[in-house]
């Protein structure tokens, strides 16, 4: 499901759908036409490294800055052409590449996506433990098919099954609907009997800040804690007052503005249940905590400052700042080694925290 197939969800007519397609596809054209117009081969790495890096920015700047500008109608029909796009070609892919399946499963009434590694009769794997996933988007955009393919990857080199739910999204449902959305998940994945010392919750910029706001809430809620934290590039900051949201935003993939008012509605940015950086916070009931973020990214003095807290509460975190590096660069240039040191180090998170629960059969194409 994506937020477009959602009864109370408005869309645009089909002959405006598609002339909205047509105008990303010209705006993206003429994005990509500034690129080498910046210096593209500037950057922390190799050549080659570099100009991907700005090709990258700016195709997801003229992406974000063309659909932030459109009704939210339009907004909803686009996001459901590019999900069926993505759920025609990404599912092969995975597949074939990192020998994942992906099936579609309610959990919690929760609609999402289970990315496993591909079970069978010709071997014995190990798996480490279950990911509950909430993808980013800023709290209003994307959908879990988009994130297969990062989903997919983690499980192959985590060796975790992934849970990538599909929670709603402002500006249709404002905060708190994807807390209580990943909580259900969340209680309904110990009902079936994973523990929750098998158990990661996952997310990335607003599903980062979504998956830390969970914590806080699993805690108010008498819940027990998960394992573990991973985030990545978490919006964990709402009040977006920090020094890098400014310097760092000719550097980075995210809008000058970014826009926080359709999920808080009322609800203020510096609140702890939603800026996370502000909650009193304990190793009594926040987990150890694996941060990743980007040195020239917007949200990267936040996310500095999350950090510190976590090290002040002496709660267990490992942070990764990679130089130069924007928003989420783990999911949008998983080929550079720096990102590929972060699924290392992910990977090695996961096993000192999860206790592995079972082993799958890898090989065949059945379940």
């Amino acid at each position: 499901m994506v937020m477009a197939d959602r009864p109370e969800v408005q869309t645009a007519s089909p002959a405006v759908a598609a002339i909205t397609m047509v105008g990303l596809g010209q705006n993206l054209l003429t994005g990509l036409a500034r690129v080498p117009f910046v210096r593209p081969w500037q950057g922390p790495g190799n050549i080659v490294d570099n100009l991907g890096q700005s090709v990258t920015r700016q195709t997801i700047r003229s992406f974000m800055g063309y659909s932030l500008g459109l009704p939210i109608e339009e907004f909803r029909s686009m996001e459901q052409v590019i999900d069926g796009i993505c759920s025609v070609v990404l599912p092969p892919y995975v597949r074939g590449i990192d020998g994942v399946t992906i099936t579609r499963e309610v959990i919690g009434g929760v609609p999402g996506l289970w990315c496993r590694r591909s079970a069978g009769k010709n071997s014995r794997e190990q798996v480490d433990g279950t990911i509950l996933y909430l993808h980013g988007g800023g709290y209003i955009g994307t959908s879990p098919m988009m994130y297969a393919a990062f989903a997919s990857a983690t499980a192959k080199r985590t060796g975790c099954d992934v849970f990538i739910a599909d929670y709603r999204m402002a500006p249709e449902f404002p905060f708190p609907a994807g807390v209580l959305d990943a909580a259900s998940v969340y209680e309904a994945l110990l009902e079936q009997g994973i523990k929750p010392e098998n158990l990661i919750i996952a997310g990335d910029s607003g599903g980062g800040g979504l998956a830390a706001s969970l914590i806080s809430h699993l805690n108010v809620s008498g819940m027990p804690v998960p394992a573990a934290l991973a985030l990545f590039s978490p919006e964990t900051d709402l009040e977006l007052d920090q020094p890098s949201v400014s310097d760092n935003a000719r550097y980075d993939i995210l809008p000058w503005n970014v826009p926080t008012a359709p999920y808080l509605q009322g609800i203020a940015p510096g609140d702890p249940l939603v800026s996370t950086v502000n909650a009193a916070l304990s190793p009594d009931w926040f987990p150890p905590t694996f941060v990743t973020s980007g040195g020239n990214e917007m949200f990267r003095d936040g996310i500095r400052e999350l950090v510190a807290h976590l090290r002040d509460a002496d709660i267990e975190v490992h942070p990764i700042e990679a130089e130069g590096m924007f928003h989420v660069f783990p999911i949008l240039m998983p080929w550079l080694e720096v990102s590929r040191r972060v699924f290392e180090e992910l990977d090695e998170f996961v096993d000192s925290h999860v206790r592995s629960r079972r082993y799958i059969d890898i090989g065949s194409d059945e379940d």
